[in-house]
């Protein structure tokens, strides 16, 4: 059985807990899974999106919403979770999904994938946000806050920004020219200067205000 959390479901504070979903689990709702995306605001690279599954009986101690914790720290934990969690899916929607669909169509598509490339078909999905994407693979319910007031989230989330991450490093050797290893895409001002001088890389999001106005002078 899953550990009891003293906390009632969606009750603000403290770090994020298993109660979502022991009262699921308590309803007879299993497994659930846990879904967050990391690298909405970035003017590069994809935005990533996991969704999680943990096993109630071996849950990972420190889980908490990933902008919460340090790069060292999110890595030790994210090689914690896919060692101990049910089932693990990710999906990328790179720079020219996001152009094409906007970043909120492209995200709920990678939410979709994500929970379809689950392994164990979950029975209800936690999804960070105030808005669920159409044709998910499962019932689901939105959490505004879902990273830092459920643990299957915040997994989620822990996952999904470790692999874009990971990614924006490898992108970085491509294209050290931006920065990418020290910003992940994100517009701070050495982005927008880059941008300025060399242009767009083809991994840049040319929808994006920034993007856009920089191609526009080159």
């Amino acid at each position: 059985m899953p550990p009891r959390s003293r906390r009632a479901p969606g009750a603000p504070g403290g770090p994020p807990d298993f109660s979502f979903e022991s009262a699921l689990i308590a309803r007879g709702v299993w497994p659930v899974a846990g879904v967050d995306e990391a690298g909405r605001g970035p003017l590069a690279g994809p935005v990533a999106a996991a969704a999680v599954i943990l096993d109630p009986e071996n849950l990972p101690e420190g889980l908490d919403d990933s902008k919460k914790l340090k790069p060292a720290r999110r890595e030790e934990l994210s090689l914690e979770i896919l060692a101990r969690a049910l089932a693990v899916g990710v999906s990328l929607a790179p720079a020219a999904e996001i152009d094409q669909f906007n970043i909120r169509g492209a995200t709920f598509n990678a939410m979709r994938r994500a929970l379809r490339a689950l392994s164990l078909p979950p029975a209800r999905a936690l999804i960070d946000g105030n808005a669920l994407p159409a044709d998910l693979p499962c019932p689901a319910e939105a959490i505004v806050r879902g990273d830092s007031r459920s643990i299957s989230i915040a997994a989620a989330s822990i996952v999904a920004k470790v692999t874009r991450d990971r990614l924006m490093l490898n992108l970085d050797r491509e294209y050290p020219r931006y920065g990418f290893a020290r910003h992940a895409g994100y517009p701070v001002a050495s982005h927008r200067a880059a941008l300025e001088i060399h242009g767009a890389s083809p991994f840049h999001r040319v929808s994006f205000a920034p993007v856009r106005a920089a191609l526009t002078r080159s």
